[in-house]
């Protein structure tokens, strides 16, 4: 980031600061200074630990089929390699010994000095933080635990003995890339616990002999400085969303499996304090994340989960600790983040991305780790519902976080159709039947607190898909720091099923995680059901423009007819460019002809027929200046889709989209 940019950028940041977020800002700045002499390896020691961390009850593996153990050995074997899995799928070589501050993607080392004046968006300095971020979360290092869980292969414990010391020399309090991240250490510090558990706790093999004890004490230590620079450093005012929870659930996790000083206590409490606020804050009173993401919704239910149960096995493996478990809203939040995420899922297993997503996980313990909102689902199903858990990744959580069933409410319903605090609606039929066909509806906020930054530019777009098949689609993200160009086209509008007005997109944005100005969304009229939906809205983010635009959507969906009728109207005094996009899976066979659009899916066929005043329409594939037809499935890759691009100029007249599906 050069100096203007620079600038730029933190002019707009000041902008979205109230005084209080500025005097914190100040106040924090003044502590990363001071936290020098804390760092590198010439820092004072920690306090000595007190012999009281948690071991819980874990012993051996859950019960998994043959197939299950042999991926997880097979992965446990390419890990010791040096090939590790990051984000959702791609597989890194990160080294043997692991190079862990070095980028595997760039090759770039980071230097080994002070956390605090470390840029973390200068490439050349630390190559992409995220992949660095990615590998030093640790999740693989649970995958050696259960390696050796399920085999007791001396190996495997050797293995992560190995990389355990590894880390623990590369990377001292506060030195270097891996503590430039508050969240990433709560992140390290979750993946630690379930080590820990799985390989014995304090007792276990692990630690045998004088290399071993050298190693729990420097462990510790480390332990230590997480929870102290954590508690010290917590994501505050307009950055309060994913990262509070997850530097929350961090804090409390790392506090109650190690209560081993005399700060652990006020951690403890701090930690749950705040995750019972943070629990109902940041989703709304119809279970709906409030920063508008799909990703960063199952994301902070992880957070959620993994503290709440090991609330709950603490307090089962001590009965006597001052530590409470979560309270009932805490778990009614989880339930209606759960009753949401089942009701938009479709019966396919696909989720709209909605909103930004980077495939950033707090666990991996299945052998593929990619399914994660089924994992979820199974999780509450089995939390809540009392169910057997089938997933492997929930039996391995509950066998490594074993404890009784929380307080919760037994009669939450299991699915819904209408959202309208958290700003979606859906419509459709045969829910969950083979013959489905759901469609969703975004008519809520842009997202979460003054930069909203997670959020796109998406208001009243529409998803669809028809039988488990998604056909319209919100394309992703694709990547966070690749080119601009790339970061402003898929969280613009142009990148969604709605209107774009003068080639503007509905919000403004002020940096890649920030909007200055907001799109806002209305209901104008609530349908009634699912499967005859009827709704009108509109929202005010053109009306910054010179001559002030309103865009107005309505949406109308005949179950018995299979057909949706999409009416988009832009009220204006003068005549203005108006653009609708609609976004199609790249797996669908598209084309458009003079009788109109057809699209082609495994067992279906939707026509499309658009009518207006002077309307062009055209096929968009993969145009990259500017970027038209990409979708990203998931981080860091693209593909080209089709786009049809509506275009007209008006200043009132209608465009209607009708589309109709015919299942064969």
């Amino acid at each position: 980031m050069n100096a203007t940019v620079r600038m730029v950028w933190l002019v707009n940041r000041l902008r979205c600061m109230s005084v209080a977020e500025l005097g914190y800002r100040v106040r924090q700045a003044a502590a990363t200074r001071m936290g020098r002499r804390l760092s590198g390896r010439d820092a004072p020691p920690p306090p000595p630990p007190l012999p009281r961390a948690l071991t819980l009850a874990v012993e051996g593996a859950p019960e998994l089929e043959p197939q299950e153990i042999e991926a997880l050995l097979a992965d446990a074997d390419r890990i010791c390699a040096g090939h590790v899995v990051l984000f959702a799928e791609r597989r890194f070589d990160v080294g043997v010994p692991t190079a862990w501050n070095r980028d595997p993607e760039t090759g770039v080392t980071g230097p080994a000095i002070y956390a605090g004046d470390i840029a973390i968006t200068n490439r050349e300095l630390v190559g992409d933080i995220k992949h660095v971020w990615e590998l030093n979360r640790h999740l693989h290092l649970v995958r050696l635990a259960q390696a050796w869980a399920v085999s007791r292969d001396p190996r495997w414990l050797h293995a992560l003995e190995q990389q355990l010391r590894s880390w623990l020399d590369q990377c001292p309090p506060l030195t270097g890339p891996n503590w430039t991240s508050s969240l990433e250490l709560g992140i390290r510090l979750i993946n630690w616990s379930l080590v820990w558990q799985l390989t014995g706790g304090e007792s276990g093999s692990l630690f045998d002999g004088d290399a071993g004890q050298k190693l729990r004490a420097d462990w510790l230590a480390s332990i230590h400085a997480h929870c102290r620079t954590i508690a010290r450093h917590l994501s505050r005012h307009s950055s309060a969303n994913n990262h509070l929870i997850g530097e929350l659930a961090g804090l409390y996790v790392g506090a109650s499996t190690w209560p081993c000083w005399k700060e652990s206590n006020d951690w403890l409490e701090q930690a749950r304090e705040e995750l019972e606020h943070e629990a109902v804050a940041q989703f709304s009173r119809d279970g709906v994340n409030r920063e508008q993401a799909f990703a960063y919704h199952v994301f902070s239910s992880e957070f959620l989960f993994v503290a709440g149960l090991l609330g709950q096995a603490a307090t089962q493996a001590n009965p006597r600790a001052t530590a409470q478990p979560f309270s009932r809203n805490y778990w009614a939040s989880l339930q209606r983040a759960l009753r949401f995420l089942r009701s938009v899922r479709d019966v396919g297993g696909n989720v709209p991305m909605v909103g930004d997503a980077d495939d950033g996980i707090v666990f991996r313990l299945d052998a593929s780790g990619l399914d994660r909102a089924g994992q979820l689902l199974a999780l509450g199903d089995t939390v809540f519902g009392g169910q057997a858990a089938q997933h492997p990744g929930v039996r391995w959580l509950l066998h490594a976080l074993p404890g009784g069933r929380p307080d919760c409410d037994p009669h939450e319903v299991d699915t819904g159709w209408a959202f309208p605090d958290g700003g979606y609606l859906l419509f459709g039929n045969h829910f969950g039947e083979e013959r489905e066909i759901k469609g969703m509806l975004d008519c809520g906020p842009l997202g979460y607190l003054g930069i909203a930054a997670h959020g796109h530019a998406d208001a009243l777009a529409l998803t669809l898909s028809v039988a488990g098949e998604e056909c319209l689609v919100d394309p992703g993200t694709y990547s966070y720091w690749q080119e601009q160009k790339w970061r402003d086209y898929f969280r613009g509008t142009s990148a969604h099923n709605t209107v774009r007005i003068d080639g503007q997109d509905q919000s403004v944005s002020g940096g890649r995680f920030m909007w200055l100005k907001k799109a806002r969304a209305s209901i104008e009229r609530m349908p009634s059901s699912p499967h005859e939906f009827e709704f009108r809205g509109s929202h005010d983010g053109y009306q910054r423009l010179a001559d002030p635009v309103r865009h107005l959507r309505s949406v109308r969906f005949d179950g018995a007819s299979n057909t949706l009728v999409v009416r988009d109207e832009v009220s204006a005094r003068k005549q203005h460019k108006v653009e609708l996009f609609w976004h199609f899976a790249p797996e669908l066979d598209v084309r458009l002809s003079s009788h109109g659009l057809s699209v082609r899916g495994k067992r279906f066929v939707l026509q499309m027929q658009a009518s207006g005043a002077d309307l062009q329409l055209e096929l968009v594939r993969g145009a990259e200046n500017p970027p038209l037809g990409w979708y990203s499935r998931t981080y860091e890759a693209k593909q080209p889709c089709e786009v049809l691009r509506v275009t007209t100029v008006s200043s009132a007249v209608p465009v209607e989209c009708r589309f109709t599906i015919t299942f064969f």
